[in-house]
């Protein structure tokens, strides 16, 4: 029973995600394997053979997996998948783009956001915007998963020593093409891998209070800024800062929520914070029922007062 974890890479490094994936890939037993489907890739490659745990990594190198292509990325995997029990993806969007394809060309049932490994065919993923957990079990010859990655600890990134080999990369499917990218530049942690992140709600009112008011307490705490879906469809904020069930799943060791009344969808976003701050002026708000620490203030009084005591 082998496992191939499909690496989230940008062809020099492997991304954390990756990291993640690979602790589940563990736990379903048997050998791990990585995939580094790219192009120009093999510093990514060496990357992935340090990852403690792997045993194998394979590169595959061809211009037509230089854009991560769902099409090409799929059918590199198909190429190889014939010789493994696992197929895992991090559940981002990249790796949600790909599985599919992969599960439907196998004919297999795709086994979504897993969160936690029972037995190399049973595992558990939330519903109903996580108030509920299901235990899955799959009788397909092939499992093809992806892989919520706040729900495992992330892999040693070094101290392995794993054999590098190169697979012959697959020719471009035709089906799509590459037209352009617009990369949102930013000094702030990217939200998914920042250990601190302060989330901002409608409460604030207005896009240049949000920056006026969140801005400089995460400058101070060199954190990710966040948003509610309520101040994201506001204009308030920018789309790629929502966090929550229709936004990005973070578990950062602090998350501070000013403003955020805690809604279900935010809640299964961040939920799985080592630490929850927030700070609402309404002491009802559903956001305390799951805070560590609960602040009932003005968040335009307490929030600044706040950026003064640190």
């Amino acid at each position: 029973m082998t496992a191939l974890v499909i690496a989230e890479h940008d062809h020099a490094t492997v991304k954390p995600a990756t990291l993640n994936t690979v602790t589940a890939a563990l736990a379903c037993g048997g050998d791990v394997h990585v995939l580094v489907a790219g192009a120009n890739a093999a510093e990514a490659g060496k990357a992935a053979a340090q990852i403690a745990g792997v045993t194998k990594v394979i590169v595959a190198d061809s211009p037509s997996l230089a854009e991560n292509l769902a099409e090409n990325v799929a059918a590199q995997v198909l190429a190889i998948a014939a010789n493994y029990s696992h197929i895992l993806f991090p559940s981002t969007a990249n790796g949600k783009n790909v599985a599919p394809r992969v599960a439907a060309k196998l004919d297999v049932a795709q086994i979504s956001d897993i969160t936690l490994v029972v037995s190399p065919d049973t595992f558990e993923r939330p519903i109903y915007a996580g108030n509920a957990i299901a235990t899955v079990q799959s009788s397909d010859a092939t499992k093809v998963i992806t892989v919520r990655t706040t729900g495992f600890d992330a892999a040693a990134a070094t101290g392995g020593s794993a054999t590098v080999e190169t697979a012959e990369g697959v020719a471009d499917s035709g089906k799509s093409s590459f037209v352009g990218r617009e990369v949102t530049k930013s000094e702030r942690p990217e939200l998914t891998a920042a250990k601190i992140i302060v989330s901002g709600g409608r409460a604030l009112g207005s896009a240049e209070k949000f920056t006026e008011v969140m801005a400089p307490l995460a400058d101070k705490l060199n954190a990710g800024l966040g948003a509610s879906r309520a101040a994201v469809d506001a204009g308030y904020a920018p789309n790629d800062w929502q966090v929550g069930q229709t936004g990005k799943i973070v578990a950062p060791q602090l998350y501070i929520a000013a403003g955020i009344s805690g809604a279900i969808q935010h809640l299964a976003g961040m939920k799985d914070s080592k630490v929850i701050v927030a700070i609402n002026k309404d002491e009802e708000a559903p956001i305390f029922s799951v805070a560590d620490y609960g602040l009932v203030a003005d968040l335009f009084v307490a929030v600044p007062e706040l950026v003064k005591a640190l």
